[in-house]
């Protein structure tokens, strides 16, 4: 074992502003803060972890005192003229009056007396109020740096003495373009793809990442290979992300079963898994477009494939992805079988309608709303009065002669037709006004509302009935509807009606229609008042069937309306505990007065 290593984050510190990475807005301040001789006597330096907080701090204490480069970062320390205090192990007010007799000391040797103090918000309220005062007006040699990853916990009072810089996250670039530097200076052979997997897993957090190359370096040597990354990390694997999405867009459920069983028995974790193919559906969605693939943190490789496999799916597609494993993320953190939801989770996405079926539904609906328009029935009136023409030749003819009158014809032989079996005092329905009518096209409207797509039905059956009219020259005579003259005549039908339905319905719909009071008519709306909700549900579910049946008891269609009305009774029985507990309290003053004394509650 060599006993002078050292890991890759202790070796590649920086110790100049040059070689800080992704914070030039915080070093090009202080180099000129330090040129104009313009230093602040407090900074805060604020951001997540790993990004060079620590570090920028050592760098400015070097810059201002001209510390000699043999000394490292770690060994500032230990030098009479910087002093690091971590807040996290020493945050009490006796660790802070400690340090406000060191400050009064001026420095050896020179300019000023650095404070470093890390985790600044883990120090105690009161520890920040006895720092309070000498921060606020410190010795002229002494200058203070807080470094801390949660400014939000920090005093205000503290914040508005010093000067706050804000680190950024670093990008997966910057880290790449690091990472490779110290490979080629540490002799380690390393592919593209591998160095895109660690900057991705250090999370913005250059520290993180070379510690995961510390990591690989110890697994995999000198050499490190895709493979055997994925395997030291556990990672995974981007190529079982492109698989899983490859069944999804063939609606293959085998394939996907069997990616998941052999994800589990390599020890893949599901919530990781979810995570990663969140990302991956993400890359996809901005794939679409090839102008926002800059946004995919890859190797030109893998963008390509995001480019292709992004084709076989559309943006409303991959957003609901989106939303479906999001939301199995979330159940999984409470499941007790969270293979059984990680395998729904993919046959929901397999089985999911897309959007190109949607939109082809939709296209073919709007299509039938049109064609069930004026156009369509014109349409239909040709071939009625071609249906109704005489088979003679002659007849034929006129019928395609614009000039003979054919279509007058048509209708003249239609209406004497209908005249021979017509009351003559009753006026002669036309030809038009026959295919505008429905069998109980009014009738079914007022009672069930018009269909959504317009008066298509009623122009089918209206169609037939012209069809059947003009070709045997009969009318079919409509059986007219008996009047009802309140809810008394109901009220006289209503036993025969439940003995048909007794014959015809289910035993369950025929006892709880035997329950049920007749309340009022109101028009054609028919009132009944049930005492569950259950029986509401039963006769909402067979509406039709007991309108048909009592339509044919009474002579004419009503519309059925169905309340629940409780008594007192049941309104108590259905009352939870809690709410009898405190119908109580309102009723015994004595038990009002125990529970605003004591808070007694109920137990369940």
């Amino acid at each position: 074992m060599n006993e002078n290593y050292r890991a890759l984050t202790r070796k590649y510190r920086p110790q100049v502003f040059e070689d800080i990475v992704s914070q030039e807005h915080v070093s090009n301040t202080l180099k000129n803060a330090i040129k104009n001789n313009r230093l602040s006597h407090a900074y805060m330096f604020c951001g997540p972890r790993g990004v060079g907080k620590t570090t920028m701090a050592r760098v400015l204490a070097r810059a201002v005192n001209d510390v000699d480069a043999n000394v490292d970062g770690e060994a500032l320390s230990r030098t009479l003229n910087i002093v690091e205090m971590d807040a996290a192990s020493n945050r009490k007010i006796e660790d802070v009056r400690s340090l406000k007799e060191v400050i009064r000391v001026p420095p050896q040797n020179g300019k000023y007396k650095i404070f470093i103090i890390d985790e600044v918000h883990m120090l105690t309220k009161e520890a920040f109020n006895a720092l309070l005062k000498t921060l606020e007006e410190p010795p002229s040699h002494a200058i203070f740096i807080f470094a801390t990853t949660e400014p939000h916990k920090v005093l205000p009072t503290i914040l508005s003495r010093v000067q706050r810089f804000d680190f950024k996250r670093i990008s997966v670039g910057e880290i790449v373009e690091r990472l490779s530097n110290i490979a080629q200076e540490e002799s380690i052979q390393i592919d593209e793809e591998s160095l895109h997997v660690i900057a991705k897993r250090a999370d913005g957090a250059l520290r993180d990442a070379l510690g995961l190359m510390d990591q690989a370096i110890a697994f995999c040597g000198s050499t490190i290979e895709y493979n055997e990354l994925l395997r030291a990390l556990n990672v995974v694997d981007k190529e079982h992300l492109f698989r899983f999405m490859e069944a999804v867009k063939e609606k293959d459920a085998h394939a996907g079963l069997v990616l998941i069983r052999d994800l589990l028995q390599a020890g893949t974790d599901i919530q990781e898994f979810l995570v990663t193919m969140t990302e991956h559906i993400r890359n996809l969605y901005v794939a679409h477009s090839s102008k926002r693939l800059h946004l995919v943190e890859a190797t030109e490789d893998t963008k390509q494939r995001y480019l292709s496999q992004a084709e076989n799916f559309s943006e409303e597609d991959l957003m609901r992805m989106l939303h479906l494993v999001s939301e199995t993320q979330h159940k999984l953190k409470e499941a007790q079988q969270p293979r059984v939801h990680f395998e729904i989770l993919m046959l929901k996405l397999i089985h999911m309608s897309r959007s190109i079926e949607l939109d082809r539904l939709i296209g073919e609906l709007e299509e039938l709303k049109k064609n069930s328009g004026n156009g369509h029935l014109s349409e239909i009136r040709n071939e009625n009065r071609m249906e109704a023409a005489p088979d003679s030749e002659n007849s034929l003819a006129s019928a395609e002669s614009p000039a003979s009158g054919g279509d007058n014809q048509a209708e003249a032989s239609s209406e004497a037709s209908v005249k021979e079996n017509q009351n003559p005092d009753e006026p002669v329905p036309t030809v038009d006004e026959k295919v505008s009518e429905s069998p109980s096209g009014e009738e079914e409207d007022d009672i069930f509302g018009r269909p959504s797509l317009g008066n298509t039905e009623s122009v089918k059956k209206g169609q037939k009935r012209t069809t059947d009219t003009l070709s045997t020259g009969q009318t079919e005579e409509k059986k007219p509807e008996k009047k009802i003259n309140g809810l008394h005549d109901v009220t006289g039908k209503w036993s025969s009606f439940l003995d048909k339905l007794k014959e015809n319905s289910p035993r369950t719909l025929y006892y709880q229609m035997q329950r049920v009071e007749l309340r009022e008519l109101n028009g054609r709306e028919l009132t009944i008042a049930v005492d569950n909700e259950f029986a509401r549900q039963l006769v909402d579910e067979n509406r039709m069937m007991l309108i048909k049946t009592l339509k044919e008891e009474i002579g004419t269609s009503l519309r059925l309306s169905c309340i629940v009305e409780r008594d007192a009774t049941q309104k108590q029985e259905t009352l939870s505990p809690y709410e009898r507990f405190k119908e109580l309290q309102k009723k015994d003053p004595q038990i009002r007065t125990i529970v605003e004394l004591f808070g007694a509650e109920l137990e369940y």
